[in-house]
């Protein structure tokens, strides 16, 4: 069987032809974008898949908590928002952000729908159905619209243990049912309805039990485990979704991943970042706080902004690119600590890959070893090896980056010193 796995992330879009073993063919096809228009978007996935050529089955992974606006012909109405937007409207008055944490496992955060939602009607929009980006791409590949149960856990309008839309959040938002695409699981044309990329992810780097743990940086970055459970409550600071009616993805996330080293780039002009790991741990004295795109995992606050602390006139800019990684790496360890029981670590995700000095980094605060994946494109792989059923046919590792015993102690104290730093913020 030849499955195409179609990967549709932040600012690219990828086809790539998998056998039944999972094992990838040679000359797969790329495109990036920066256009946010949904019909545009669909272009440029139709145009990497035919230059892989059909396949017996279509898989899909798309980027969770996109929403896109349609009339009753569906057509859009709003440019694909996505967890990057900050246009995040009032809570709704009777969404209480403890009750719809644990009905949803999703938080009340411009990340997800409902903010989405009540800001377009606050701006007078009221559309005839709110899709994600994934759903309106199945509609005009094969005609028919669906939401699978991984792609709408993503929403913030789903309940992951029932399996279903949540009707105290769709009252909220005056919403019915009639608003949202069905749920469906199954093939429509051949075509698999999409899931999400983060669930996807876990599952082509071989990470789909409860003590195995990806640790992804893309544009922005997450670790999260995927387990097989009939339930499961959602944990303080920490997502509960799917990938399947069988398993479920729970985690954290944060906006300040790739972007954040882009733009350490940008800002210190090219700075020459290499051998930075070889630099003595937390030494600069600053307290970098990486916020920069708002708080996400653990406390979920989307006002939150960077902060850097204890800059002299000796602050160099390697001082800041150091402090900056370092500040990011102890995000990914409070959330390694709050999902407690992860034994192994696997690392995926374009951004860590090309920089092996944020690797050596991230494993020093985390002082655990790294187990770097050899798969190359791990959300399409596993899109693909979730279509064919073959979530056992793990994932090979490339090689394995070690913690610095002798800078455990070091990180957990600056880690001190920014948990201290963040009890701090400027006044609204």
């Amino acid at each position: 069987m030849r499955v195409v796995a179609l990967d549709v992330g932040s600012s690219s879009v990828r086809a790539v032809a998998y056998d039944e073993e999972g094992v990838a063919e040679p000359g797969d096809a790329h495109a990036a974008y920066d256009d946010l228009d949904p019909d545009r978007l669909v272009g440029a996935c139709r145009a990497v898949l035919a230059q892989v050529g059909e396949g017996d089955l279509v898989a899909i992974s798309a980027f969770w908590h996109s929403l896109v606006a349609l009339d009753g012909h569906d057509r859009p109405l709003t440019q694909v928002l996505t967890w990057r937007e900050t246009l995040g409207a009032p809570t709704p008055p009777d969404l209480d952000p403890d009750d719809y944490h644990r009905r949803t496992g999703c938080f009340v955060h411009p990340a997800y729908w409902p903010a989405k939602i009540a800001r377009l009607h606050d701006s007078g929009l009221r559309a005839a159905r709110y899709v994600s980006f994934g759903d309106y791409l199945l509609l005009k590949l094969t005609g028919e619209l669906a939401t699978s149960v991984s792609t709408a856990s993503g929403t913030g309008v789903f309940d992951p243990n029932r399996l279903d839309w949540d009707e105290h959040v769709l009252d909220a938002l005056g919403l019915t049912r009639d608003h949202l695409p069905p749920i469906s699981d199954q093939p429509v044309h051949g075509v698999m309805t999409p899931l999400g990329d983060g669930a996807c992810s876990n599952a082509g780097a071989g990470c789909v039990t409860r003590d195995r743990a990806a640790l992804m940086v893309g544009t922005s970055g997450a670790l999260r485990v995927v387990y097989e459970a009939e339930r499961a409550e959602p944990q303080p600071g920490l997502f509960l979704y799917r990938l399947d009616r069988r398993r479920f993805c729970e985690g954290g996330a944060v906006s300040d991943g790739g972007n954040l080293w882009a733009w350490l780039q940008r800002t210190l002009r090219d700075v020459d970042a290499s051998n930075l790991a070889e630099r003595p741990a937390a030494a600069h004295g600053l307290t970098f706080l990486p916020f920069l795109g708002g708080e996400r995992s653990l406390g979920w606050d989307a006002d939150r902004r960077g902060l850097v602390a204890g800059l002299s006139f000796a602050t160099t800019p390697l001082d800041l690119a150091q402090a900056a990684l370092e500040g990011a790496a102890y995000r990914f360890a409070d959330i390694l600590d709050a999902l407690g029981g992860v034994e192994e670590v696997v690392v995926t995700g374009g951004a860590l890959l090309a920089n092996p000095d944020w690797a050596q980094i991230v494993a020093d605060a985390l002082a655990r070893p790294l187990h770097v994946s050899a798969v190359a494109e791990a959300s399409a792989r596993g899109a693909a090896i979730a279509a064919l059923g073959r979530l056992d046919l793990g994932a090979p590792i490339d090689h394995v980056v070690e913690p610095r015993r002798d800078r455990e102690a070091i990180h957990a104290q600056a880690r001190e010193l920014h948990r201290k730093a963040m009890r701090w913020k400027e006044p609204a």
